[in-house]
């Protein structure tokens, strides 16, 4: 008689089991995205262009930095974009070579890097544009700018967490357009 509780108990696990279950996939947070408003930068750097208004520029304070590099920092995002510039004295080849072999390093972790060109010969400006996908790129964007006599930036966009581009896909996509209007403006000036 004791033991009738015990076998109804487990007559009721067992015939409450079913086959037909399957686990939720992996669920991430909402991400609200800002308005997109963009201001200009301008100061006594060679350059200007239009950024948003929910990222900050900071000037560059690390021990390789050099004069006139900067972060664009995405606070709600928590990424940055390191942007650097260099003058050209007969090197641009040595820089165009910098830039592809920074990109490269991301080959072991990248599904797949595409480039575009972009040209806007009235403004002077010519470069190209690095798409890198796959889950584990440390940098999911990256670009070069020149104007092929004495001016060459290059900016590298990283999240300053362990890289998931899956689940940050939606940012990647939102920041990208940022960054694509940025370099549409971006502008030479003497300095």
């Amino acid at each position: 008689m004791k033991l009738l509780p015990i076998f109804f108990i487990l007559f009721l696990l067992v015939t409450s089991c079913s086959d037909g279950y399957s686990p939720k996939p992996r669920g991430y947070f909402r991400i609200d995205l800002p308005e997109r408003r963009y201001q200009v930068f301008d100061s006594t750097f060679p350059y200007t262009f239009e950024y948003p208004v929910y990222a900050d520029i900071s000037i560059d304070s690390s021990k390789l930095a050099e004069p006139y590099w900067i972060n664009i920092r995405y606070k709600p995002f928590n990424a940055t974009l390191h942007f650097s510039y260099k003058v050209i004295r007969g090197n641009l080849l040595k820089y165009l070579d910098d830039a592809h072999t920074l990109v490269n390093k991301h080959i072991p972790k990248a599904n797949a890097i595409s480039q575009r060109e972009f040209v806007d010969p009235a403004h002077r400006v010519f470069g190209l544009v690095y798409d890198i996908r796959g889950s584990d790129a440390a940098s999911p964007y990256q670009f070069y700018l020149t104007d092929s006599i004495s001016e060459f930036v290059r900016g590298a966009l990283y999240f300053n967490r362990v890289p998931n581009n899956d689940s940050l896909a939606p940012v990647i996509e939102f920041l990208k357009t940022d960054m694509e209007h940025m370099i549409n403006t971006l502008r030479w000036k003497p300095i």
